[in-house]
């Protein structure tokens, strides 16, 4: 057997042993993920990141087109973030190795001489296919990425363009749903000292408002009353069927007496992390994305971005309430992080927690289908009607 093919061997067997750790990480690859905002990656500037425990190098090339690489020379491991980003090459700071931005295939190898005969272009690092979309640079986090070479004993350059393993089509990265040429947007964001999973089941949780948010501006702990709403299922996920907001809630009321007309409300959560709320009166409308971004398997971001028409909300205030909002969910999972690190028993209860319950179920059906090659089983026969008190 020649030495190439026992180094393919071994990193063939090293890909599978990844692909079992990161599916013990919880995680769904295949899918896009925001990595950073787009106004921090400018000029000739390399910016970290990481996705799924993947350590990437963000960066913008000279026509403006922004890339994602993995953080490591294929060489000796090294962060390609701690070199430079020349036009459309990134190069190495330990040998001058330099690498096509935009495919991570290598140009160059300072180092060889006229007698080498080592196959450059047969060289990658890590490459991802990305995207920019509303203020955000996503990165499409390809279950097909591994290795380039096994180590520092290994001579022998092999092919392993992620390109190569990632599906025939890949869908758009996630846009906002807006509703007019003019209007406002905003983003936030804050750390989560959670698994993507307690994470994203807190940010569909119906219940937890009257306690966790409670305040002036948006609702009481005496304001709690029982609530009947359809949910239906949808591709990847489901939605809280077209209803009239909460009476408790200050900032619909407000809306429905500017307008004079009814307020209508449809909330969607779709595979793998994405939460989107939707709320229109007359002309005017509100649109929100919030996505539960997974960094470790200990760490998740939320990423929430905002549009709307509404004349009479100026993005600095809106931004105000925005950030106690969220600081309000961060304190609250960073004191669930406390409780969890003695690994309780939990448990889920009909009807607040059904959503929690599909999610679940659309996670592990998606594997499966994966795995099978059989059509995803959707949990929800239909539509059904969840009653709950908040």
């Amino acid at each position: 057997m020649s030495e190439a093919v026992r180094t393919m061997m071994r990193m063939d067997a090293e890909a599978a042993q990844e692909a079992a750790a990161q599916a013990g990480a919880g995680f769904l690859w295949d899918f896009w993920y925001p990595a950073a905002r787009s106004t921090e990656i400018r000029a000739q500037k390399l910016v970290t990141a990481m996705l799924l425990e993947v350590p990437l190098v963000l960066g913008r090339t000279s026509e403006g087109k922004a890339f994602a690489m993995r953080d490591s020379c294929p060489h000796r491991g090294i962060p390609l973030s701690y070199g430079r980003l020349d036009g459309k090459v990134v190069e190495c700071c330990y040998h001058g190795w330099r690498f096509d931005a935009c495919s991570g295939q290598c140009v160059e190898i300072p180092s060889l001489s006229s007698q080498d005969k080592l196959k450059v272009e047969r060289i990658f690092a890590g490459h991802y296919p990305c995207e920019e979309r509303d203020g955000y640079v996503w990165v499409y986090m390809s279950s097909g990425s591994r290795k380039a070479i096994n180590g520092p004993g290994d001579r022998q350059a092999v092919d392993n363009t992620p390109g190569k393993r990632l599906p025939e089509t890949i869908p758009a990265a996630p846009a906002l749903t807006v509703f007019s040429d003019k209007y406002k947007i905003t983003h936030l964001s804050c750390e989560l000292p959670s698994h993507i999973d307690h994470g994203i089941i807190g940010l569909m949780d119906p219940a937890h408002g009257p306690f966790v948010h409670q305040s002036w501006f948006w609702r009481k702990r005496g304001s709690i009353h029982e609530k009947a709403k359809q949910f239906e299922p949808i591709p990847n996920g489901f939605r809280m069927s077209p209803h009239s907001p909460s009476t408790n809630s200050a900032p619909y009321q407000l809306l429905k007496k500017i307008t004079g007309e009814p307020v209508t409300t449809t909330i969607d959560f779709v595979l793998p992390n994405i939460r989107t709320e939707i709320d229109q009166s007359g002309k005017m409308w509100f649109s929100s994305r919030a996505t539960v971004t997974p960094v470790r398997r200990d760490l998740c971001r939320i990423d929430f971005v905002a549009a709307w028409n509404l004349f009479f909300l100026p993005v600095s205030i809106f931004r105000i309430f925005g950030r106690i909002f969220l600081r309000q969910d961060q304190e609250t999972m960073i004191q669930q992080a406390e409780g969890l690190k003695h690994n309780p028993r939990l448990m889920l209860i009909d009807d607040a927690d059904r959503p929690a319950k599909w999610y679940f179920a659309l996670k592990a059906n998606l594997i499966e289908s994966r795995r099978t090659g059989a059509p995803m089983a959707h949990p929800m026969d239909g539509p059904v009607t969840l009653r709950w008190r908040s």
